[in-house]
C-alpha cells in the first residue's frame, strides 16, 4: 500500500513521509517533520516543529505533537520532539518540544498515550509505558519503561516514575515513585509491589524475592532511606533489579514517595 494523503490535509514542503503512511482529513504536517513507515495520522491532527515519529504509530483525532513548550523560559530555541515506533496516541493528546537549544522531548516505543494526556517539554517517556486519560506530565518528568500512570494524575515537574510501577488514578505526584511499586491515595502512598505487573512481564520468584527484600527494608523496617540503602548493599545479593532500585534512589532530587 502506498502513502495516502487526504485532499484536505496540508503537508508542508520539506516534510518527510515514509512508505505506507496515511494522513487523514484536515491534518497539518509541518516542514521539519519526519514520519516513519506505516504510521497512521488521523483527522485534524497537528504535527509541527522538529519532530520525528517512527514506524507503525497510530495517532487519533485532534492530537498535537511537536508544538512549542508551554514554558515562559522558552525563547524560540531549536529543540526537538522524538517519538518511537508502534505507539498509540489517542484523541487530543499533546506532546510539546523541549525548551533548550538541541534538547528533546522523548516518547519511546510501544506506548499508549490515552485521550487528553499531556507530555510537557523535556519529558522522557520510556518504552511500553501507559499514560491514562488526562494524565498531565509537568516539564522534565521521566516515566521509565513499563510504568503505568492512572487517569487524571498531575505529575510535578522533574518527578521520576520508576520502571514497572503502577500509579492509581486521581493521585497527585510531587515526589519520585520507586520502580516496581504501587502508589495510590491522597496524599500518595506506596501500597506494595506491583506484583500483577511483574508477573505479567515474566518476573519469576528468583527475580521477585530480592525486590521484596528491598521493599521490606525501605518501607517496613523503620529505617530511614539512607540506612535502608546500607542494609540493601550488605544483605541482598546483587541483581539487575536491585541495582535499578539503588541507582534510582541515589539519583533522586525530589525524594521518594514512602
Amino acid at each position: 500500500m502506498s502513502t495516502e494523503v487526504h485532499g484536505t490535509a496540508i503537508i508542508h514542503e520539506g516534510a518527510e513521509l515514509g512508505e505506507d503512511v496515511r494522513i487523514g482529513p484536515y491534518s497539518i504536517i509541518g516542514p521539519d517533520v519526519k514520519i516513519g513507515d506505516g504510521t497512521v495520522v488521523g483527522s485534524n491532527i497537528l504535527i509541527d516543529g522538529f519532530t520525528t515519529i517512527g514506524a507503525g504509530n497510530t495517532i487519533f483525532h485532534g492530537a498535537a505533537l511537536g508544538t512549542p513548550p508551554q514554558a515562559l523560559k522558552y525563547r524560540g530555541a531549536r529543540s526537538f520532539t522524538r517519538i518511537g515506533d508502534n505507539n498509540v496516541i489517542r484523541e487530543y493528546a499533546t506532546v510539546n518540544s523541549a525548551t533548550g537549544e538541541g534538547d528533546s522531548t522523548v516518547v519511546g516505543s510501544n506506548c499508549l498515550l490515552m485521550a487528553y494526556s499531556h507530555v510537557a517539554h523535556d519529558c522522557v517517556v520510556g518504552d511500553n509505558a501507559i499514560l491514562a486519560n488526562a494524565v498531565n506530565l509537568g516539564g522534565h518528568v521521566s516515566v521509565h519503561d513499563y510504568a503505568i500512570v492512572g487517569g487524571m494524575v498531575p505529575v510535578h515537574q522533574f518527578v521520576r516514575i520508576g520502571a514497572h510501577s503502577f500509579i492509581g488514578g486521581g493521585n497527585r505526584l510531587v515526589k519520585d515513585v520507586l520502580p516496581f511499586v504501587r502508589v495510590a491515595g491522597s496524599p500518595s502512598k506506596v501500597l506494595g509491589l506491583n506484583m500483577v505487573g511483574l508477573k505479567r512481564r515474566g518476573f519469576d520468584e528468583s527475580r521477585i524475592e530480592p525486590i521484596k527484600a528491598a521493599y521490606r527494608l525501605i518501607y517496613r523496617s523503620g529505617l530511614n532511606v539512607s540506612q535502608a540503602i546500607e542494609r540493601m548493599e550488605i544483605e541482598i545479593k546483587p541483581s539487575p533489579e536491585i541495582e535499578t532500585l539503588l541507582d534510582f534512589i541515589r539519583g533522586s532530587q525530589r525524594g521518594i514517595i514512602l
